[in-house]
Formats: C-alpha cells, sequence, structure tokens
C-alpha cells in the first residue's frame, strides 16, 4: 500500500491558479485581510505534512484496532490521542473558526483543501474534527453570548470537543417525530432526556469535555419539525470560572460495529434529565442546526474526494510496478517477464477514471467553497445573495455526487490491484469500506437528490439552476477560440440538456407529484458531470495558457486528462438522461405486493 502524501501541487493548481483564490480573498470585506497567498500556502504545506506523517500512518491501525467501549468509557485506536492533540495544537481544529473567540477565521477555500487532505490521511480520525467544527459552527451563529465565550475558545482550540445529536432509533430523516424532551428549570437551563443514535464522537478520549447539540422538544412544542429546538448539553458542566465540573446526566450506552470508520467512535447516546442551554429561539432549532449543514454536507462530500485520491496513489503506484501478460502492442520491457499493468487499456481506464473523477470533484468543491466565502464574507448585497442561492443549489450535488463518485473510486482503485485489492494488508479494502458510509450519513444521498430536484429546482421554478446556467453561458460566450473548443462545445451541449432536462421534470410535476422523486437521483448525477464539465474547462483554460511553460509535463497531463473526461465520462449524462425522460410510470406499475 502507497503512503499516503497530500496533493499539494494539484492543490494549489486548482486554488491560486483556477480559481484565483488570493484575488477571490482581498475582495472580500468581511476577511479583513486575515488571509494572503503566501499565509495560504504555508499553511497548506504544514497541513500536508501534518496529514501525511502524522496522521495517515494512523489509518490502518485505527481499522483493525477500532474504537472500544467499556461499560460506558470509549478509548480510540492507540496513537490517535497524541495525533489529535498535535492537530489541535496547530490550531487546525479552530481552521474557519470565529476569531473573536480564538479561532483562526480562514475562508472556506483554504478549509476544504485541508479537509481532503485529511480525510485522504484517515477519515475516522478526521470526523472527530470535522464533528466539532460543525457544532461550533452553529453555535457562533445561534448561541448566546454567554454560551460563546463558555465554550467556543476551548472547542477551538481542540481541548474540548463537539458533537450533533440529531438522531433517534425511531427518526432519522423525519426528525418531526424525534421524542427527545427539554423541560425549562427555574434557573433557565433545560432538563433533556431521550436517546440519540449514530452519533459521530458521542464518547471518547481525545478531549477533556464533549459538547452536545441536541433536538429535543418541550412538552407543549407545536408538532412536527415546528416544535423542534437545539440545546448545548455539555458532558461535563462548566463552573463559572471556566474549570470542569460535575459529570453531566449523558452516558454513552454502546458503540456501533460497523462497516467502515470503525476508529470513529459511533455512539448510542443517552440523555436522563442533563441539564442543557437553549441555543437559538424555542421551536427554531432545526433552523439554527441547519445554519452548519451546508458546510457538514459539503465536508461529508470531501470524504470522497479524499478517500479517491488515496485509492489513486495507490493503485497508480501498483500498476507501474506489478508485472502481468505483454502490453497488446508488444513487450514494453522484453528484459522482464511480463510488462506492468499500466500498459494494459483497461487498467489505464480505471485509473483514468479516478483521476479525472477526483481532480473534478476537487474544483468543484473549490468552487463551491467559494461561493460559500462569497456568501459569508462579501459586503455586496447582490454578490451575496447570488451566492447564497448557489450553496443552496450545489450542496446536495456536492455532498451526494463527490461521495457516490468516491466509492466508485475506490472500487476502481481495488480492482486495479486484482486479488489483493480485496486482501486486508494492501488498504484498498479498508477505503471501500471506509467511503461507503459518506452516502448514507448528513442526509442520504437520495434524500440529498430529492432535495436537489424538490426544493431547491422545482419548488422555485428553476430559480437557482438559471443562475448556475447563465454563469457556464457566461463562460461559454468568453471562451469560444478554438484551442478550447474540444472542451467549451461539449459543455455547452451539456447544459443545453440539462435545460432541458430541467424544464420537463417542471413540467410534469405540476401533473404528477411523483415526477420529482422518480426523476431526482439521475438527475442529479447529469448535474453533477456538467458541473465538472465546466470545471474542466476552466482547468483546460489555465492549462492550455501554461504550456510553454510546463517544465514537468504537468498541464499537458491536466489537459490530457480533461480530454479523457469529456470523451468517456461526460456521454454517461446520455443514459442518464434517458432514464429520466421516461418519467415516474416505470416506478409504478408493480403494486407493492408484487415486488
Amino acid at each position: 500500500m502507497a503512503e499516503y502524501k497530500a496533493p499539494l501541487r494539484d492543490i494549489r493548481f486548482v486554488l491560486n491558479e483556477v480559481f484565483e483564490a488570493d484575488q477571490l480573498w482581498q475582495n472580500l470585506a468581511g476577511l479583513n485581510g486575515a488571509i494572503d497567498a503566501e499565509t495560504a500556502d504555508a499553511m497548506l504545506e504544514e497541513a500536508g505534512k501534518i496529514t501525511s506523517q502524522t496522521i495517515a500512518p494512523l489509518n490502518r491501525n485505527g481499522d483493525e484496532e477500532g474504537a472500544k467501549w467499556d461499560n460506558g468509557v470509549v478509548t480510540t485506536p492507540t496513537g490517535f490521542k497524541d495525533a489529535y492533540q498535535t492537530y489541535a495544537e496547530g490550531g487546525w481544529v479552530g481552521l474557519s473558526g470565529n476569531p473573536e473567540f480564538g479561532g483562526l477565521g480562514m475562508p472556506k477555500t483554504l478549509g476544504v483543501q485541508v479537509e481532503e487532505m485529511l480525510y485522504g490521511a484517515n477519515n475516522s480520525f478526521a470526523l472527530y474534527v470535522a464533528l466539532t467544527a460543525g457544532s461550533t459552527l452553529a453555535l457562533d451563529a445561534h448561541g448566546s453570548e454567554e454560551l460563546k465565550q463558555t465554550y467556543l475558545p476551548n472547542m477551538y482550540a481542540g481541548t474540548w470537543a463537539g458533537t450533533m445529536c440529531l438522531t433517534e432509533p425511531h427518526a432519522g430523516t423525519d426528525l418531526g417525530i424525534i421524542r427527545t424532551k427539554a423541560v425549562p428549570e427555574a434557573d433557565g437551563s433545560y432538563s433533556v432526556t431521550g436517546t440519540k443514535i449514530f452519533i459521530t464522537g458521542g464518547e471518547h478520549d481525545l478531549t477533556e469535555n464533549i459538547i452536545h447539540l441536541v433536538l429535543a422538544k418541550l412538552p407543549d412544542a407545536p408538532a412536527g419539525p415546528k416544535g423542534i429546538s437545539l440545546f448545548l448539553v455539555p458532558k461535563f458542566l462548566v463552573n463559572a470560572d471556566g474549570s470542569l465540573g460535575e459529570r453531566n446526566s449523558v452516558s454513552c450506552g454502546s458503540i456501533e460495529h460497523k462497516m467502515g470508520i470503525k476508529a470513529s467512535a459511533t455512539c448510542v447516546m443517552n440523555f436522563d434529565g442533563a441539564k442543557g442551554f437553549l441555543i437559538g429561539e424555542l421551536n427554531k432549532g432545526l433552523n439554527a442546526m441547519f445554519t452548519m449543514m451546508n458546510y457538514e454536507r459539503l465536508s461529508i462530500g470531501i470524504q470522497g474526494i479524499g478517500c479517491s485520491e488515496a485509492s489513486y496513489q495507490s493503485a497508480v503506484a501498483y500498476a507501474r510496478e506489478r508485472i502481468q501478460s505483454r502490453a497488446p502492442t508488444g513487450a514494453q520491457q522484453p528484459d522482464k517477464a511480463a510488462d506492468p499493468i499500466i500498459v494494459h487499456p483497461d487498467v489505464r481506464r480505471m485509473l483514468l477514471t479516478i483521476k479525472a473523477m477526483t481532480e473534478g470533484s476537487r474544483a468543484f468543491s473549490t468552487y463551491v467553497g467559494s461561493q460559500l466565502d462569497i456568501s459569508k464574507f462579501s459586503d455586496d448585497a447582490a454578490a451575496k445573495k447570488k451566492a447564497e442561492d448557489l450553496v443552496a443549489l450545489l450542496t446536495p450535488v456536492a455532498k451526494a455526487f463527490f461521495t457516490d463518485v468516491g466509492l466508485e473510486n475506490c472500487v476502481h482503485g481495488q480492482q486495479v490491484f486484482g486479488g489483493h485489492g480485496y486482501i486486508r494488508e494492501w488498504g484498498q479494502e479498508q477505503l471501500v469500506r471506509d467511503v461507503r458510509i459518506a452516502q448514507i450519513y448528513e442526509g442520504t444521498n437520495g434524500i440529498q437528490a430529492l432535495d436537489l430536484m424538490g426544493r431547491k429546482t422545482v419548488a422555485n421554478d428553476g430559480a437557482f439552476f438559471k443562475q448556475f446556467a447563465d454563469e457556464i453561458k457566461g463562460f461559454i460566450a468568453d471562451n469560444g477560440d478554438q484551442a478550447l473548443a474540444e472542451f467549451v462545445q461539449p459543455l455547452a451541449a451539456a447544459l443545453a440538456n440539462l435545460e432541458e432536462l430541467t424544464a420537463q421534470v417542471i413540467d410534469r410535476s405540476k401533473t404528477n407529484p411523483n415526477e420529482v422523486g422518480a426523476a431526482s437521483v439521475e438527475y442529479l448525477h447529469v448535474f453533477g458531470y456538467t458541473a465538472y464539465a465546466y470545471m474542466w474547462a476552466k482547468m483546460a483554460k489555465v492549462a492550455l495558457a501554461k504550456l510553454d511553460q510546463d517544465g514537468d509535463g504537468f498541464y499537458q497531463a491536466k489537459l490530457s486528462t480533461g480530454r479523457f473526461f469529456v470523451k468517456r465520462l461526460l456521454p454517461r449524462i446520455q443514459s442518464l438522461s434517458a432514464a429520466v425522460r421516461s418519467g415516474s410510470e416505470p416506478l409504478f406499475e408493480l403494486s407493492a405486493e408484487q415486488f
């Protein structure tokens, strides 16, 4: 198994050359000059070192050893605690946190690169960090000044960790039917009682305190999602002087035994009259929680990118070394018994598929990150509103498409190894197991597709989509030169197809509500491939302009990979589009009894 190395060259290409992040950051008033290209480059270099050298070596051991539960106490695998402390001491846990409370205040365009490295190095380790980042985001946006002063500095410092407690045994997607109760107390706090499941990092030994964000309902709350409130429930209560007080009435009943991410403690959490504190307004807990969902769902999507990159690095190293059979065109290494398998067309198909989709994903995650930055830091009202609309539209695409592609890529990487890909010691089977969860949690990919098709497209008659389409049309209009035609023309055709598909589903849904759900998954994939065509056209434009300074062949390789995407992967939209156009009828011909 090749050792994971942070793909810094390609990250810098996307961040600095394609999206010109430094120029973006300087134009965002809310960043207050907190970041420039030199600082970002130094941070990327350091992030590459800590993920590659400190965190990645724990990945296999973490999988073999797993998190352990003993009478309510959860222990992470050997090395995790020391690595977490090293990571926290570098300020990485609070990378995008509010500087007013000790965070570094870095933009999401930088944050997505660090997240990818973290997921590529070690999925399980990354999740402890991701959940803390998500919970601090919700707390910073909706918590009282007292709560923020009390909890955020230690959470950003990595001294305390955070969780999000949403799911219950009977309530997953439908959070409106949760049973966890919060009863008001005389001192202004609440007594929280209930059971939450699938809580990532609900209990562990990495930090001295764990801060749970818990969805619950007051006894007289309205029915359904309109009656949900959000509460902060610490593992240990905090004294007035900031020191830790007595243990709160919250405990870990067990941890799940899972297919993958075994070093990540997935907990059953029991709240037995635990003291909690209201975040935001009563009965508006979902609004508070969804403040951070765009960030969290993008983060989970990036898990697919990180796993893809790790799988690719390992597979390409193996393909260069493993010798089997001769090349179809004749012996490439006649002095050896056979040629390396990288000479074979099918192996190249798999490697190029991983490479093209991973690099497209990396560009798209940076693009979505830039929209998050504009929506958060811009003082231009129109730009801010457009970015907010694009974030709403593109987040379900990023989460679902990155992770669907991530599984496909990891399976391809495993396949390159042949029988060795099925054997534990080579690491590919772990990547397949680890990446699989990303399609399920933070809202299953089917739900993401329904969100894209229903709420983000049909519900507003395609208004969000039109903004994205208009941006792409502007790029096409500005780049009509012949040199870029091989990328721009397929992009234009893909966009026209997506526009037609969007209009068809919107029209059909007016008379048949089943059309939205029937079209959603395939539609999301058509959208994803079209968005990647846009990303590849943008990358190709930069690469073409820099061919005369291509000393190491990087830009030529970028163009060749882009051509593979356009010619071999983008055509997938044709079959997907045909499935969407077939409508909902084929799904409903069978009665329930006939299944």
